[in-house]
């Protein structure tokens, strides 16, 4: 039987921790060539650099990285990305199940009414996105090193610990943290699309509908939460990648951007609105497979485990 949320433990938290960032890592790795196409396209034809390179769109991208680099660099920066969920999913997970239970409480009818999953869905996306922010920062820049060296451009970065190390010498503690207001408000769309969206579809359809607390609850809920989570999150996406990419001056500022505003305003005089979706449809594509796979795990690892249904 599952730990009711009055018995939980210290050991039932991090039981709980392990377990989302096991399924996030899972989906990570089965969805990250997606992610690196979409990060490639955030960046091609941005205006402030200067460079004129030709935006060939999701397929175009993806077939011309395993050309021109070799199929394992659909790959490249992987590592970071997982170390990046393991912080980011436990956190958010851990964060949204305590908000939902202990801080905002359910309802009478121990219902969880939409506007509070809004706001824990935020807050909790926010909180771990903040703590993971260095790893993404690592990951943005490890997955641009493919396309520097086609432009023949010097590498920035040779492995994780170098790009960590580099950043840090550069900017020190605070240049870790370069990019992390798009990056957190990006988390908290994100996550009011994904997790409140699930938590709230899972639960509405449990509610009204004859279906079980099973798998094809889960999926249909799943797919509600990515295409929503997309839809959302890809604006301040594009502009969290563009400042995370940019080079930065001695003193570890941006070159082309002053800050995520000024990146906004940039992006859209010099490319139009539709600049703010670049990469919309691999960032959907993913998202949905990501979604599905992460919310399918974590249910069923739960449920091997003997933690409750979220």
């Amino acid at each position: 039987m599952g730990l009711t949320h009055k018995e939980e433990t210290a050991g039932g938290l991090v039981s709980k921790f392990t377990l989302s960032a096991c399924a996030a890592a899972v989906a990570e790795i089965v969805t990250f060539p997606l992610d690196l196409t979409k990060t490639r396209l955030q960046i091609q034809g941005e205006a402030a650099s200067g460079v004129t390179v030709p935006y060939r769109g999701m397929v175009r991208t993806a077939v011309g990285i395993v050309r021109e680099e070799g199929a394992l660099k659909l790959w490249q920066g992987v590592t970071p990305a997982i170390y990046r969920h393991i912080v980011y999913s436990g956190g958010r997970m851990l964060a949204y199940e305590q908000l939902r239970e202990s801080v905002l409480g359910r309802s009478d009818d121990n219902s969880f009414p939409l506007w509070k999953a809004v706001i824990g869905g935020m807050l909790a996306g926010a909180l771990g996105q903040f703590l993971a922010s260095p790893t993404d920062l690592v990951k943005v820049q490890m997955q641009m090193e493919g396309r520097r060296r086609l432009e023949g451009k010097p590498p920035r970065v040779h492995g994780v610990y170098h790009a960590f190390m580099k950043i840090f010498s550069e900017g020190g503690i605070r240049g870790l943290w370069a990019g992390w207001v798009p990056n957190v408000q990006r988390a908290a769309l994100v996550n009011l699309g994904d997790l409140t969206t699930y938590d709230t579809v899972k639960h509405f359809l449990l509610r009204n509908t004859s279906l079980q607390d099973n798998s094809l609850c889960h999926g249909l809920a799943s797919t509600c939460s990515g295409l929503v989570a997309a839809t959302m999150g890809t604006p301040a996406d594009v502009i969290k990648t563009r400042i995370m990419n940019q080079p930065r001056d001695v003193n570890g500022s941006g070159r082309l951007y002053k800050s995520s505003i000024d990146c906004l305003v940039q992006s859209i005089r010099g490319e139009g609105f539709t600049s703010l979706y670049k990469g919309f449809l691999p960032t959907w594509m993913r998202m949905a497979p990501w979604s599905m796979t992460f919310w399918l795990t974590f249910e069923q690892i739960r449920k091997a485990v003997g933690v409750s249904s979220f």
